[in-house]
């Protein structure tokens, strides 16, 4: 609710929330632009276009409504009243006028989405339900709603109803791996997109620190007296600088069947976002308007898609990522570096500026600093 505690523009049974409110806001002020990249990729996907139309009329999206109204808990005043106060709070805060309806389903799994073609449908796990505390459970409710704003929920429910049809093809060759591409191409937008979620959730709930809680408890559950957040983060720097090019292509492997991205890295990301002049640009109340999203051009998207994936590969500590720089940058000894790569070689590096890490390697804030390599001024770090 605004800072006054009133309620306006219609929204009734409105909780008061000592929270800045953003009217009007568009969902270009928080996607991610890995989301808009990853999105715009999928749309050019040979036969994307066919299959999202034909589905797009042959989903059973009312079956899928009358199955939550039948066999879960629908949220009301009446029904898990402080959740429909979060959800009420978090569609204040973000001004999405229609409330979409939100339901509780008997899962041990924790788990939240947001499915339904023609309008949002939110579901939350009891098993999230149970683990999550109130702030920390208004980040989520938050994400969820930032997906209804962004309109992720009608590529979401594409997604789950590929994923069972290609399950049920399997046996069809070809029609298994026609289905797979996509399922594929879904999945990495979808990564991509719970960035976004992520940055709405931040904006609903407005405390960092709730909001990696939450996600320290899904990866660990709930046993936060055991956990710190410093310790989490620095796994998320360990993840993506350790190993060699061998552990880059396993990273690649383990992440492609998933729909989310680690929580680890979920939690870094949405750490640097908190603390960029962008984050608080938006706090300031500076942010693009729904208003103006028709006057949007899609070649900015697409330059800010480009700038943000270039500063990744050249940050990055990832091997692999090394690589793709030093081919940009012509290195004249790429050749051993690929086999020391692959060979194992992840001990101290030599004057040639290796990718070792361990307790020779650079690994950040827990190890030593890398060399930089051959003929290469050092780079500065994020």
């Amino acid at each position: 609710m605004s800072d006054d505690g009133h309620q306006q523009d219609g929204h009734e049974h409105v909780p008061s929330r000592q929270r800045r409110r953003f009217p009007g806001i568009s969902s270009r002020a928080y996607e991610h632009p890995a989301d808009r990249s990853a999105l715009v990729a999928l749309r050019k996907l040979s036969g994307f276009d066919t299959v999202f139309k034909a589905l797009s009329g042959l989903l059973p999206e009312r079956s899928l409504r009358l199955l939550f109204l039948s066999d879960s808990v629908r949220v009301s005043d009446r029904q898990f009243a402080h959740l429909n106060d979060m959800l009420r709070d978090a569609c204040y805060i973000l001004d999405l006028e229609k409330v979409p309806p939100m339901y509780v389903n008997q899962d041990p799994q924790p788990n939240a989405m947001c499915i339904g073609l023609d309008e949002p449908i939110i579901v939350v796990t009891t098993g999230l339900v149970e683990l999550l505390d109130e702030e920390e459970m208004r980040a989520v409710i938050g994400h969820e709603v930032g997906h209804a704003l962004s309109g992720h929920s009608v590529y979401r429910t594409i997604l789950l109803f590929l994923t069972s049809l290609a399950v049920r093809v399997a046996w069809i060759p070809l029609g298994s791996v026609a289905i797979m591409a996509i399922v594929t191409a879904l999945r990495e937008w979808f990564r991509k997109s719970e960035l976004s979620a992520d940055r709405a959730g931040l904006l609903v709930g407005q405390d960092l620190t709730a909001s990696m809680r939450g996600l320290m408890k899904i990866a660990g559950g709930n046993h936060l007296h055991e956990m710190n957040v410093d310790a989490f983060l620095e796994q998320a720097e360990e993840y993506e600088a350790g190993g060699d090019l061998r552990d880059s292509v396993l990273k690649i492997l383990n992440v492609l069947p998933r729909s989310h991205p680690f929580t680890t890295v979920r939690a870094a990301e949405l750490k640097k976002w908190a603390a960029s002049r962008d984050y608080q640009r938006l706090m300031d109340g500076h942010y693009p308007r729904r208003e103006e999203d028709k006057d949007a051009k899609v070649s900015d998207s697409f330059r800010e898609s480009a700038a943000h994936y270039a500063g990744q590969v050249r940050t990055s500590k990832d091997p692999l990522m090394k690589l793709v720089t030093d081919i940009a940058g012509g290195a004249g000894d790429l050749g051993s570096r690929v086999r020391r790569g692959f060979g194992g070689f992840t001990g101290s590096a030599g004057a040639d500026g290796g990718t070792g890490t361990g307790t020779g390697g650079g690994t950040g804030k827990t190890g030593t600093t890398e060399a930089p390599p051959r003929d290469e001024p050092p780079r500065d770090e994020d």
